[in-house]
């Protein structure tokens, strides 16, 4: 067995008594609550977008295999591609009798070892990953210094330019409570409210063992984001932190609309889904 591996499980349905060909409303669904972490860098992403490898396709994939019939995985938000998360958070309906440990393991057992259901839970019918969501919150990693570790460079942004913690602080507290967030999400978006109130942005700086340099990390928590939303406010307390943008500049893009040139969008690896907070 190879480090970490499992040894995959093949669900059979026909020995189980449950025919492939069943019709989809011939039992009662459950309604399961699912907790994912995955490592995002070879995912076009959380949506399915046909033959591309994306999360929600991998996990829809195994459990249309398990229940015998095409099931709908709900996720609580769509990372884009290359984003990770530690706290995604999915609900699939689900006929087939199973106990919660039972499918966690089949699910794991039929996914790539770069995703795994670390929890299921039967939850009401009512419960659905995004629409039952409060709070989502998203954490920004920045290796400070002149040289990221290997075991770093999947997960986080390196910036080797020093970065001012105090002038990004007292930048941060601009983007708390309820603003039209249209200079700091995509250009190109289907979404007509423009309008997120952010609960929370922290940013924490610890000394990293691996890297031998600062790891700051920028915590985000708001009711909902834009996509690009979290990339491009960490992309602009990093240029602030640079002494490249100032307050003022950031106050009068909330303002106005209009995105600074130096306020750019951070790359992907460095943001991950940390946690989903529901009732």
């Amino acid at each position: 067995m190879e480090c970490g591996g499992l040894t995959p499980l093949v669900i059979d349905n026909a020995r189980s008594g449950q025919s492939g060909a069943r019709p989809p409303d011939s039992k009662e669904s459950m309604n399961y609550k699912l907790l994912i972490q995955y490592d995002g860098t070879e995912f076009h992403g959380w949506q399915i977008q046909g033959d591309l490898r994306t999360v929600q396709g991998e996990l829809t994939q195994a459990l249309s295999l398990m229940d015998g019939r095409s099931v709908n995985v709900h996720g609580s938000g769509r990372t884009d591609a290359g984003v990770h998360a530690e706290g995604q958070v999915a609900s699939v309906e689900i006929q087939r009798e199973i106990s919660t440990e039972k499918l966690r393991a089949a699910i794991n057992a039929n996914i790539g070892r770069d995703m795994r259901v670390l929890s299921v839970e039967t939850v009401s019918d009512d419960f659905h990953a995004r629409y039952s969501a409060l709070e989502k919150t998203y954490v920004y990693r920045i290796v400070n210094g002149p040289v990221i570790s290997p075991f770093w460079w999947r997960y986080a942004h390196q910036e080797a330019r020093p970065l001012d913690l105090e002038r990004m602080r007292n930048t941060a507290e601009l983007f708390l409570g309820k603003h039209n967030w249209t200079a700091f999400s995509a250009a190109q978006s289907d979404v007509e409210d423009r309008v997120r109130t952010v609960t929370q942005v922290d940013i924490i700086e610890r000394n990293d063992a691996r890297s031998q340099s600062p790891l700051i990390e920028i915590r985000v928590s708001a009711e909902g984001f834009l996509r690009y939303m979290v990339r491009t406010i960490a992309g602009t307390l990093m240029a602030v932190g640079r002494g490249e943008l100032n307050r003022e500049a950031i106050s009068a893009a909330i303002e106005t609309g209009a995105r600074p040139t130096a306020a750019v969008t951070a790359p992907a690896c460095g943001l991950t889904l940390l946690s989903v907070r529901y009732q």
